[in-house]
C-alpha cells in the first residue's frame, strides 16, 4: 500500500486540491485508518462525500481536510451522524461532516422532513410550513435555506422575518394550521452551535413514532432541492410574516394574566437572544411600566459576549452575577433572564425586602408559578378535579404535592422533554390542562401553543412577585411558606460530559454498570427500589421485579428509604452528557427550623454527589 507521506507528496505536487483525483483522496483516507488517524466510522461516513454527485460542492473541502491532514477536524465532523435529540438535531456548526449542522446536514434534515410530510399528505395535498429563527451565528443562513427547500418541495412557507422566539413559532403553526415548523435554534448551547428543531402540525416538537420515521426519510435523503429565496418570495411561495403573528402571539399569552397589582420593579435580560421581541412586548402590555433591560446583554449577538464563559443559559446561577448586581444598584424587586430562542426563563430576587438576594432553581420556579396559578384559578371558580398539571420525571415532587393541596390531578410518569408535557395536553385534552413544567425552566400554560414559553412565565412571575410585595413579601418567602405547607424539597443536579466517539461508548457503561451493579445504599440511605424506564422495569427486595407503568426513556431512578428522597441518571438528548439528578425531602412541619432543616438537606445533598460520582466511577 502507497505510505500516507507518499500520498501527501503526490497532493502537494498537484496545482489545486480540485485537481486531486477522488481515488487519491480515498487512498489518503484508506492510509488514515491504517495508521489509525481517522476511525473506520468516521472514514465510511466520509466516503460519500468524495464519490457522490449530491456531496459534489462539499467535496473540495473534504479533499482539502485530506490534504493538509486535518484528522482531529474530519474525526470530529464524521465520527457519527447527527441524531435527532430530544429536540430536534443540535451541535457544532462546521462546513462538512454528518456529526456537524452544516449546508448538508441542515438541507437534508429540512429534505427529509418536506418528504416526511407529503408522503402523509398525499401527492397533492397543499401543504404550509412556518420557520423561524434566533440570533445564533447562521441562523438567518439556516432559514434562508430551509425556505428555499420547502418551496422547491411545493410548500407554502410562512417566515418569521427577523429573529423571534420558539414559542412564537410554535404559536404560528397553530394559528395558521400549519403542517409542520422549523425554528433554527441551538437554544442554550455554546455558540460554536446551532440546530434545527422540527415541531408538528400542533406546534409541539415530534415525538416516537413520527421522529424516528422522519429520520428514516432523512436517511433516504440524496440530493437537496432548492428554490432561490428571493425567486420564492417574488412567486408568493414564501410569504414574510411579521408585526401581525407578534400582536397575536402577545394576546395570546395576555389571555392567561390575572388582575392585580403591577407595581414591581424588574430587571431583565435577554442574554443577547430574541426576548425582546417576546418577553418585554408582554410585560409591557399586562401593565409593568417599571421595566429595565439589563444593557449588557440587550444586543442581539450571537458570542454572548457579556456572559460568563460564554453559555447563555439562565440554568447556570453565574449568569445573574452581573444581573443581580444591577438589581440591588437600581433597587429592582426581581430579575428575569430568558435563554437565546427565549423559551425557557430564570429568575432571581431578594431573600427579604432589601435583603442579600438569591437565584431560584428551576424547580422552585415551578413551584412558585403551579401555586399561584392553581391559587387564582381556584379563587375564580375555575378549579375541578379533572384539571391536571403535567411535569417530567425529573421535576421536583413539590409540584404534585401543590397540585394535591389545591384538588388537581398531576401527570408525574412523563419522560424528559417538553414534547412529552405537550403530548399529555394533546392525548388528554387541553380543555382541563393548568400547567405544564420541567425542572430545566421551562414552563407552559394555555392553548396557544405547545411549547415552553419564557414570555408566559415572565408575565406570571411578575405577577406573582407584585402581589407579594404589595404584602411586603418576596419570592422567597412565598416559597418558605409553601415549604411549611407541603414539605421542604431541595434537588440538585449536575451534568458529566463525554463528548464523541470515547464518550458515547463512557456513558452506555455507565448506564450499564448502573443497571447490573445498583448501588445498595447513598448517603447512608439504603436503596429502597430501582426503576428503569429504559427496560420498564421496577426492582425491590420487598415485590422482585414488577413492570413498570409510563412511558419508555433511558432514565435509571434509586429511590431511598425515607421516602421521597432519590436520584435519576440519563443521558442527555440534546448534547453529549450524562445528567445526574438528585432530590432531598423532608415532610412538613410549620414548626421546625428551616435553616436547619436547608443545613441538613444540604449536608444530605453533598454526600449524595459524591456517593453517586463513586458509583458511576467518575
Amino acid at each position: 500500500m502507497t505510505s500516507l507521506t507518499a500520498l501527501l507528496q503526490l497532493q502537494d505536487r498537484e496545482r489545486s486540491v480540485n485537481g486531486v483525483s477522488v481515488d487519491d483522496s480515498l487512498s489518503v483516507l484508506d492510509a488514515a485508518v491504517a495508521g489509525g488517524m481517522i476511525s473506520g466510522p468516521a472514514a465510511a461516513n466520509m466516503r460519500p462525500w468524495l464519490t457522490e454527485p449530491w456531496y459534489e460542492a462539499f467535496a473540495p473541502d473534504v479533499k482539502a481536510h485530506l490534504a493538509c491532514g486535518k484528522w482531529a477536524e474530519l474525526e470530529e465532523a464524521f465520527w457519527t451522524v447527527v441524531p435527532f435529540g430530544t429536540a430536534g438535531r443540535r451541535g457544532p456548526m462546521y462546513p462538512i461532516g454528518t456529526a456537524a449542522i452544516n449546508d448538508r446536514t441542515i438541507g437534508e434534515s429540512v429534505q427529509g422532513l418536506a418528504d416526511f410530510v407529503r408522503r402523509r399528505a398525499g401527492p397533492s395535498a397543499p401543504l404550509n410550513c412556518a420557520i423561524a429563527y434566533d440570533t445564533r451565528h447562521r441562523s438567518r443562513h439556516f432559514a434562508e435555506l430551509s425556505c428555499e427547500v420547502m418551496a422547491a418541495a411545493g410548500f407554502k412557507v410562512l417566515f418569521l422575518d427577523g429573529f423571534r422566539a420558539t414559542p412564537e413559532l410554535s404559536l404560528l403553526v397553530r394559528d395558521r394550521r400549519c403542517d409542520c415548523g422549523i425554528m433554527i435554534s441551538a437554544s442554550h448551547n455554546p455558540p460554536s452551535d446551532n440546530a434545527i428543531k422540527v415541531f408538528g402540525a400542533s406546534g409541539g416538537q415530534l415525538r416516537p413514532p413520527d421522529d424516528a420515521e422522519l429520520m428514516r426519510c432523512v436517511e433516504l435523503v440524496s440530493h437537496v432541492q432548492r428554490k432561490p429565496f428571493g425567486a420564492a418570495v417574488q412567486a408568493g411561495q414564501i410569504a414574510l410574516c411579521g408585526q401581525e403573528i407578534d400582536d397575536r402571539f402577545r394576546d395570546a399569552v395576555l389571555a392567561h394574566a390575572f388582575a392585580g397589582p403591577r407595581n414591581v420593579s424588574i430587571l431583565y435580560s435577554p442574554l443577547h437572544g430574541v426576548g425582546l421581541t417576546s418577553v418585554v412586548p408582554v410585560l409591557h402590555a399586562d401593565g409593568f411600566k417599571q421595566v429595565e433591560i439589563f444593557e449588557q446583554h440587550a444586543e442581539p449577538n450571537g458570542d454572548f459576549p457579556n456572559v460568563p464563559g460564554g453559555i447563555a443559559n439562565p440554568e447556570n446561577p453565574a449568569v445573574f452575577s452581573q444581573i443581580i448586581a444591577r438589581a440591588e444598584q437600581i433597587g429592582a424587586d426581581l430579575a428575569l433572564a430568558s435563554d437565546p430562542d427565549a423559551d425557557r426563563i430564570g429568575c432571581a430576587a431578594p431573600l427579604t425586602p432589601g435583603g442579600p438576594w438569591q437565584v431560584l432553581s428551576g424547580n422552585q420556579i415551578g413551584a412558585l408559578l403551579a401555586d399561584y396559578i392553581l391559587r387564582r384559578r381556584s379563587a375564580e371558580g375555575t378549579l375541578t378535579p379533572r384539571h391536571y398539571v403535567v411535569k417530567t420525571l425529573v421535576t421536583s415532587e413539590m409540584i404534585r404535592r401543590i397540585a394535591d393541596l389545591h384538588g388537581v390531578t398531576t401527570i408525574g410518569d412523563v419522560p424528559t422533554g417538553f414534547k412529552w408535557i405537550s403530548s399529555n395536553v394533546d392525548e388528554r385534552g387541553p380543555e382541563h390542562f393548568v400547567f405544564g413544567c420541567e425542572e430545566a425552566y421551562g414552563y407552559m400554560v394555555g392553548d396557544y401553543i405547545r411549547d415552553k414559553d419564557a414570555a408566559a412565565a415572565a408575565m406570571l412571575l411578575a405577577e406573582l412577585a407584585a402581589e407579594l410585595r404589595s404584602h411586603g413579601l418576596t419570592l422567597h418567602q412565598e416559597l418558605e411558606r409553601l415549604y411549611a405547607v407541603v414539605g421542604y424539597h431541595e434537588e440538585r443536579s449536575f451534568s458529566v460530559a463525554l463528548p464523541g466517539a470515547d464518550g458515547q461508548r463512557a456513558m452506555r457503561e455507565i448506564m450499564q454498570r448502573l443497571r447490573s451493579e445498583p448501588p445498595p445504599s447513598l448517603a447512608g440511605m439504603a436503596v429502597r427500589q430501582i426503576r428503569d424506564y429504559g427496560l420498564g422495569l421496577v426492582r425491590s427486595d420487598a415485590a422482585g421485579v414488577q413492570p413498570l407503568p409510563g412511558a419508555r426513556t433511558e432514565l435509571v431512578c434509586f429511590d431511598f428509604a425515607p421516602s421521597g428522597n432519590y436520584i435519576a441518571v440519563r443521558p442527555s438528548g440534546t448534547e453529549p452528557k450524562l445528567k445526574c439528578y438528585l432530590f432531598a425531602y423532608r415532610a412538613p412541619d410549620p414548626l421546625s427550623n428551616l435553616n436547619a432543616i436547608r443545613t441538613e438537606i444540604g449536608r444530605q445533598l453533598d454526600e449524595m454527589d459524591a456517593d453517586l460520582r463513586q458509583a458511576m466511577q467518575l
